[in-house]
């Protein structure tokens, strides 16, 4: 019932940023608008006072997303940039994750473009001066169709410089090509001179083998090749192919720059081998340095920690998909037990979220409807492991993504195709000089629980680093409990003891729990009867853990309790 006890340290609190969006302030967006009518959020527009303000709600890590040039519609060709083929992106501003120079910023987020590198490494230290890590993304499954470094180290080629395209696989290609053939996708690829052109097709980034792509594939990317044949399944990795040595490069390149961690795009489509062959060669130099796994398979979480050498791994297919199913399909609270069992041991792995740039906001129709009932949601994400823990730019002031801005329609997601404009983080922000004197009520109420919730992540042993006992299992006949709509829990370091109760009810309830006898000698602690502290409200109230009489708490509904209690260890 017990999950492995974590090391004494740090969690990381990641709050993700796109800066094209973050800092724009333009007041009136068009749908399908160009930068020169939308705008552009700009790195030098990320000040001190913006960072204080995002380290005080307990973030230590800011994950700056979409910083690496990718294809865009802005036309930059003054500045020795190549434009882009408008029909082969998605949206006027481009996906992040569309790569056309691993290394160069995009040149969207600079003043001044000739800089834009200069204003990177400024926002770096303005970060760290803040007392805050940062994070950047590394795109190792595919590029953009269009790929081409105009800012790469002498000596680096470009993929697919030296590849034989009259092979579909090579151990040294960089891509995959789909010989004779002309890339055909299901989209419109322009007329005359504008008309996009690729003869031979490669393959399509989501492992689409075909000159055919639909329009739901993601046709704007190529898929690299890692010496992978999806044509007979063999694992071409002796001698090291081309592609390996060229993305180790570009994550040294990154690495450099003084930042803290890497977030890695998909990294079940790239081969496990080049995670344990390149991870630990960057952490040779720089050993403090985090990677994240962006990955949807639970059957790969060991692999990709054990030999992939990853450091945290999103659980978007355990906690998340679970705790969205309890909120919006019904499903029981119990059902998080398999949730916390399904990474026993690896939970000090895990990185948990409600949001990101690929999922629909919390708070949008799509999903809960309305921000206020999220507590019970996020205080699991916060307190159930010992991982990393994440929030989406103006999820703590619940933002609903209510726009269609343009190739993004009404789809309960912040865009990250068009450029947009965020009007609860415009009021937020104040032009720079951010303030809840903007916010309404419930805005300010909600920003007040992510940071208390936040917070406490780090700043309770128990939640940072304790040992969790569900107890789930002696409460199922509870009369007094309904574990369809509640979870309990306790967290421990054996000096500190957290009881989490959390309410999925739309009704608030009175429930009694049950806390068996192995639970003081799981967690090695002495019963405890006394006042202790409720920190979400801050109330102090009597409470009483041991097994003979069950813990009685009350919670409002859409609500949790996390009760902080200092007990003993059984053995002093």
């Amino acid at each position: 019932m017990s999950q492995t006890k974590a090391t004494d340290c740090q969690r990381p609190v990641i709050y993700q940023m796109l800066p094209r969006l973050f800092t724009n302030y333009t007041a009136a967006p068009i749908p399908n608008g160009t930068i020169h009518t939308n705008g552009s959020g700009k790195l030098n527009d990320i000040n001190p006072s913006i960072l204080s303000s995002i380290k005080k709600m307990g973030v230590t890590h800011v994950w700056y997303t979409g910083v690496i040039e990718h294809g865009h519609d802005a036309d930059y060709t003054a500045f020795g940039i190549r434009r882009n083929n408008p029909y082969i992106i998605k949206g006027r501003a481009g996906s992040p994750y569309a790569i056309t120079d691993y290394y160069d910023i995009d040149p969207d987020l600079a003043v001044n473009v000739p800089e834009r590198m200069t204003e990177f490494e400024n926002l770096v230290k303005r970060t760290h001066d803040a007392g805050l890590k940062v994070i950047t993304d590394f795109v190792p499954n595919h590029t953009a169709r269009e790929y081409h470094s105009d800012s790469c180290p002498p000596g680096v080629k470009d993929f697919g410089t030296d590849d034989d395209r009259d092979m579909f696989f090579r151990r040294d290609n960089n891509y995959y090509y789909i010989p004779r053939q002309q890339f055909s996708p299901s989209i419109f690829l322009g007329d005359g001179k504008d008309t996009y052109i690729e003869f031979p097709a490669k393959a399509t980034g989501n492992d689409c083998f075909s000159a055919f792509p639909t329009k739901n594939d993601w046709y704007e990317t190529v898929k690299l090749n890692y010496g992978y044949d999806p044509g007979n399944g063999s694992r071409n990795f002796d001698p090291i192919p081309d592609t390996w040595f060229k993305m180790l490069h570009i994550m040294r390149f990154w690495a450099s720059k003084g930042i803290d961690g890497i977030r890695c795009d998909m990294v079940h489509m790239v081969p496990v081998e080049f995670w344990q062959w390149a991870i630990p060669q960057i952490k040779q130099h720089y050993p403090d340095m985090i990677f994240i796994a962006e990955i949807y398979d639970i059957g790969l979480y060991r692999p990709y920690i054990e030999q992939g050498c990853f450091d945290y791994l999103y659980d978007k297919v355990g906690l998340y998909d679970t705790l969205r199913g309890i909120q919006c399909h019904n499903i029981s609270a119990a059902r998080l037990t398999s949730c916390w069992q399904s990474v026993d041991g690896i939970s000090s792995h895990m990185l948990n979220f409600l949001e990101n740039h690929d999922e629909q906001r919390y708070a949008s129709p799509q999903f809960a409807g309305r921000a206020d009932t999220v507590t019970p949601l996020l205080t699991a994400c916060c307190t159930m492991g010992t991982g990393a823990m994440m929030v989406y730019m103006g999820q703590e002031i619940g933002e609903d993504a209510p726009d269609a801005e343009g190739y993004s329609g009404h789809d309960g997601r912040t865009t990250i195709f068009d450029y947009w404009s965020i009007e609860k983080l415009r009021r937020w922000l104040n032009n720079g000089k951010p303030s809840v004197r903007n916010l309404n009520e419930d805005e300010k109420n909600l920003r007040a629980l992510y940071t208390k919730l936040l917070t406490a992540v780090n700043k309770y042993p128990a939640l940072r680093c304790g040992s969790f006992f569900d107890l789930m299992y002696v409460n199922y006949d509870n009369p007094m409990f309904n574990p369809h709509r509640q979870y309990a829990y306790l967290r421990s370091t054996g000096t500190q003891t957290a009881l989490i109760a959390l309410n999925f009810d739309s009704a608030p309830v009175s429930i009694d729990i049950n806390i068996p006898a192995h639970a003081f000698d799981t967690l090695d602690i002495m019963p405890f009867e006394g006042n202790a502290t409720e920190l979400l409200s801050g109330e102090k109230i009597p409470l009483v853990i041991n097994s003979e009489t069950p813990a009685s708490v009350s919670i409002d509904a859409h609500s949790a309790v996390i009760i902080i209690a200092k007990t003993s260890l059984r053995t002093t």
